[in-house]
């Protein structure tokens, strides 16, 4: 005879919905509570705008050279004009167009390499955690050799070699950055993988990548989220010491790092040349770790601290 599916309870397909829109409702409440975390959201939601509407936002071309007004001061000191609100650069360059369209390279350096390093690490945490033995220990050997490199010195190397743009910067970021989320990961799946529900579904013949799948990865996931908001803040500010350095990203691309590169020589006598892009540096990373500080208190069950 044949299995007869299991009878659906009336109004159990809307029940979804329900539970979305109440975990959204606690999740806004306790965004409120916050100060750090209200600021935070508004300050990475806006630099998310500015870079998804950074061609309507712009007043001028970011890489139109005009001679005619080259190192103009911002609009509010004498010699300053109203069409360029931060001043020009050393080529007659808008700082202000410079700095919204750089948020789009900044932000897609910054996530891309996050997410390179997040299946990197995510993948060998779990694997080394949930098989152990030979397995976790030349696992965690490799992520001991990685530790021993420093990031900086690694990146120069790799983009001393292989030449610096935006994809091998992200491919650079995100390889020397996956070693976090692979010792993080690790150790919760250690502890995970003892409770009842992974034993039950060890008993009963399901296959361990389907138990790393559907039970071992949901529960990692809000470490990650945390950890990875985090690391945003941490990479954005490491593309821009390159992109200083020389090995960041390269003309006609526009970065925030980039743009601080090119005023480094009138620091002196053009300060907002880099002063600008600094401080827009400075405020968005604020931003993630604002917002990254409140989801650890939101996530993390350990955590009691409610700002």
């Amino acid at each position: 005879m044949a299995l007869q599916p299991e009878p659906q309870l009336p109004g159990s397909q809307q029940l979804s919905t329900p539970i979305r829109k109440g975990r959204l409702k606690r999740w806004s409440q306790l965004l409120w509570r916050s100060k750090t975390g209200t600021v935070g959201f508004f300050i990475v939601v806006a630099v998310i705008l500015v870079a998804a509407f950074a061609s309507v936002l712009a007043p001028h071309d970011p890489n139109e050279i005009n001679p005619i007004n080259m190192l103009q001061p911002p609009m509010w000191i004498e010699g300053g004009s109203i069409s360029h609100i931060l001043g020009t650069d050393n080529l007659g360059r808008d700082i202000l167009s410079r700095i919204i369209y750089g948020s789009q390279i900044s932000l897609l350096v910054g996530i891309a390499s996050v997410v390179v390093a997040g299946i990197i690490g995510v993948t060998i945490g779990i694997i080394a955690g949930f098989y152990g033995g030979w397995i976790d220990s030349i696992l965690m050997r490799l992520v001991d050799s990685f530790l021993s490199i420093p990031n900086i010195l690694f990146a120069l190397v790799i983009l001393s070699v292989f030449g610096p743009s935006v994809w091998t910067l992200i491919f650079v970021l995100g390889v020397t950055n996956w070693v976090n989320y692979a010792r993080l990961v690790r150790g919760e799946v250690l502890s995970i993988k003892e409770r009842e529900f992974v034993k039950a579904a060890r008993s009963i013949g399901v296959k361990n990548r389907v138990i790393m799948y559907r039970h071992l990865l949901p529960n990692v996931i809000s470490s990650f989220i945390v950890i990875s908001t985090l690391s945003v803040a941490t990479t954005i500010i490491l593309e821009a010491s390159l992109s200083f350095l020389g090995l960041g990203i390269q003309s006609p691309d526009i970065s925030w790092g980039g743009i601080l590169s090119d005023g480094r020589d009138y620091l002196a006598t053009s300060w907002w040349l880099a002063t600008f892009p600094g401080l827009a540096i400075t405020i968005a990373v604020l931003g993630i770790i604002f917002l990254g500080d409140w989801l650890r208190d939101v996530l993390d069950p350990r955590s009691q601290t409610r700002r």
